[in-house]
């Protein structure tokens, strides 16, 4: 049976996978007609996947929840919420921490009870948290320590109330813990009405040029990613069933990147819930720290970025650990290097490699592919998930460009956003009639895989001929020398630009710029050989969801420009 043939045959067969049409703001699309209309629906739905609530459910390093009971803190905080604080439908809820199970109780709570989680982005500084915070008009907050010292100096401008949350009650005034605790006995589920286009979160965009985009997402749209995974999920144990009897081992996730990232809220923790998988927390990233956690708790689902793919390859190696529960091995935010891929492949060969494109914009859902589909054809990023989704690759005159040929890729589903917050015209730039103009320039082949090139903004163009950044950057890492690597371009008088070059090397590992120029020479057009590189070893800068920033990268390796040194 191959995976198209086991999806229609769950499409026909399965009530919970029922498809039917609805009309959204005016617009009509495709949808699963009995997923749960909202979360608070999709956490009640869930507790019989989850052991009817006594599976172990939550782990936070030396702290475990059953099903239940993350269930009654979530019920809790509704009641906080809505009796300490007046919060009500539509109100603004902001969360700024570290990955904790508060951070998830939060998120829940105020979508059980109507209201709109902000998640902000723990890394900004206090002027992007003001920024987040005038935009979101957000005036309650739940913080950690770190994000508590960066608020709290903006309390009175913004009238905020702070509160606390793990260490971040030693600094504020409202605790998080005294509130919870203040709340006893039985809490039932808010009754609070909730319709399925209603706003269920706001989540901001990397902001790697000016401010940061508030992207809002509604209960149907995360409702209908969770059940297109889902989907996927059933039709893999379709074509691969179990062993007879070889004893399953339950689905586990491990959360390595940060919540405040739809990689880790949407199909790692939304997942999570209807899948009956427990959920590992990690605080920060560590990648031999990771290792220990998968072997210990049986972790079968890895996601995150492609360096934590490498990064826990590495780990593994030098702990001598085998990491053989794992099922799933999965990169998103970032493609990844084509040459990584049989690497991990051998490295780990009960697990199914995967890749995956989705946006902050499509509630996480988009293209994917796993297996041996990835492995003979490592620079794709797969297939469109159905049944939900349509895709159009459109060139610059937005009509819809013949297959094999590269264009903006652009999809419409009901998990797209509802809008930018507060930018009209920045939602009109990428969203009309339902569809999604996503800024990624790709290409779509006869069978339906996809391969993306580079974002619309990355394009280099050389004397008329344009450069694809990811192209480079694929090239560059099949060096042994290179760890990572990331193009952009670089001003030039004779053809407005020319390509550029940031690299951080390997440890124990040396090359020069003309030995990398010799080496890309085998594998990449001459034109697209980078005229500067910029050789490091210590990492290169990262954005808001652990990607490189390419233009704080530009900026400094451009500053050196002016003593014309291309190598360090």
């Amino acid at each position: 049976m191959t995976l198209d043939e086991a999806i229609a045959d769950l499409l026909a067969t399965t009530p919970a996978f029922a498809v039917g049409d609805a009309e959204i703001r005016g617009v009509s699309y495709r949808v699963f007609t009995n997923a749960p209309p909202h979360a608070r629906a999709l956490l009640q739905a869930s507790r019989q996947a989850q052991g009817d609530g006594a599976a172990d459910y939550l782990v936070h390093e030396d702290e475990r929840w059953s099903y239940d009971a993350f269930c009654h803190q979530i019920n809790i905080l509704c009641h906080v919420l809505q009796k300490r604080f007046g919060v009500g439908k539509g109100d603004p809820v902001a969360i700024a921490m570290r990955n904790a199970p508060e951070f998830l109780i939060l998120m829940m709570a105020s979508a059980s009870i109507g209201a709109v989680a902000v998640l902000l982005n723990a890394w900004w500084t206090r002027e992007e948290l003001d920024y987040a915070l005038r935009d979101s008009k957000a005036r309650l907050v739940f913080a950690d320590a770190p994000r508590a010292a960066r608020i709290a100096p903006l309390s009175d401008a913004l009238g905020l109330t702070l509160v606390g949350v793990r260490d971040g009650e030693a600094v504020c005034d409202l605790r998080y813990s005294a509130l919870r605790d203040a709340v006893s006995g039985a809490v039932d589920w808010p009754d609070v009405a909730i319709d399925t286009d209603d706003d269920f979160a706001v989540i901001y965009s990397s902001g790697t040029t000016g401010h940061p985009k508030g992207v809002v997402l509604t209960h149907r749209g995360a409702m209908n990613a969770v059940h297109t995974w889902l989907l996927q999920g059933a039709a893999a144990q379709r074509i691969n069933p179990p062993e007879p009897g070889t004893p399953a081992l339950r689905p586990a996730g491990l959360v390595v990147t940060p919540l405040f990232h739809v990689t880790a809220t949407h199909p790692l923790f939304l997942l999570s819930l209807p899948a009956g998988a427990k959920l590992v927390l990690m605080p920060r990233w560590d990648p031999e720290a990771a290792a220990r956690i998968i072997e210990r708790e049986k972790i079968t689902r890895f996601l995150g970025v492609p360096t934590q793919s490498a990064d826990l390859m590495e780990a593994a190696h030098r702990l001598n650990l085998s990491l053989d529960s794992l099922d799933y091995l999965g990169a998103g935010g970032a493609k990844r290097p084509a040459a990584q891929v049989a690497e991990l492949a051998r490295s780990f060969p009960r697990a199914q490699i995967a890749t995956g494109w989705g946006m902050t914009e499509t509630n996480a859902n988009g293209i994917g592919m796993a297996g041996a589909d990835y492995v003979a054809r490592p620079g794709a990023v797969g297939r469109l998930y159905p049944p939900v989704q349509e895709l159009r690759i459109l060139g610059d005159d937005g009509h819809e460009v013949p297959v094999g040929e590269t264009g903006e890729i652009t999809v419409k589903s009901p998990c797209n956003m509802r809008c930018y917050l507060n930018k009209p015209e920045a939602t009109d730039e990428v969203l009309k009639d339902g569809w999604l103009r996503t800024g990624d320039i790709g290409c779509i082949d006869a069978d339906g895989y996809v391969t993306i090139l580079d974002r619309k903004k990355n394009i280099i163009i050389r004397g008329g001929e344009n450069v694809a950044c990811l192209d480079v950057e694929g090239a560059l890492h099949r060096h042994p020398a290179v760890a990572e690597a990331c193009a952009f371009s670089v001003p030039d008088r004779r053809f407005g630009e020319v390509v550029g070059a940031g690299i951080q090397l390997r440890p124990g590992h040396a090359v020069t710029a003309q030995q990398l120029r010799e080496f890309l020479a085998l594998h990449i057009a001459r034109f697209k050989i980078p005229d500067h590189v910029w050789l490091q070893a210590e990492p290169l800068p990262r954005g808001a969801t652990d990607k490189i920033d390419r233009r704080v990268l530009r900026r400094s390796c451009l500053a050196t420009l002016e003593i014309g040194d291309d190598t360090v």
